[in-house]
């Protein structure tokens, strides 16, 4: 999904649900980490987290949308509009927005991604970070070190 299609299905969301339109702008944004989405209260702007729609699909990401388009109006019509608000949770409740997103699964980082070898008797120095091997020598016979970058793609 783009982000065109995502403010048509917020605006036909908002018309369907509240009977106001929804007049600003609503994009993903993958720099989001934790949460489904967010309403920005100076521009009045929604953003939402793309992982939310990949991992669990097009009903999360209404249940997301219904939520913070609560926020949204709320704010704009000078209710309360924070979570704690009775306005707010009453509006969450008639519509049937999600209270929470669901957690997103995070990928797993490869502890290791490069490999130092001795050339002489091979023993391995798992690393992190990328290090010049010419700088260093075995800890264990003092041989030069060759560099390798571990694939964990296969």
């Amino acid at each position: 999904m783009e982000n065109d299609e995502l403010q048509r299905l917020v605006e036909e969301i908002s018309l369907h649900f509240f009977s106001m339109p929804f007049l600003h702008k609503a994009i993903f944004n993958s720099r989001l980490k934790t949460t489904g989405g967010r309403y920005l209260t100076k521009t009045h702007h929604l953003e939402f987290n793309p992982k939310s729609y990949e991992q669990y699909g097009l009903d999360e990401l209404i249940g997301i949308i219904k939520h913070e388009l609560c926020h949204y109006h709320m704010h704009l019509q000078g209710k309360g509009y924070k979570h704690k608000d009775q306005d707010f949770k009453q509006c969450l409740k008639k519509i049937g927005g999600s209270r929470f997103a669901k957690q997103l699964s995070k990928q797993k980082e490869q502890p290791y991604r490069f490999l130092l070898e001795c050339r002489t008797c091979g023993q391995q120095y798992f690393r992190k970070k990328k290090m010049n091997p010419d700088r260093y020598r075995c800890g264990k016979c003092g041989g030069k070190l060759k560099g390798i970058e571990i694939d964990y793609q296969k």
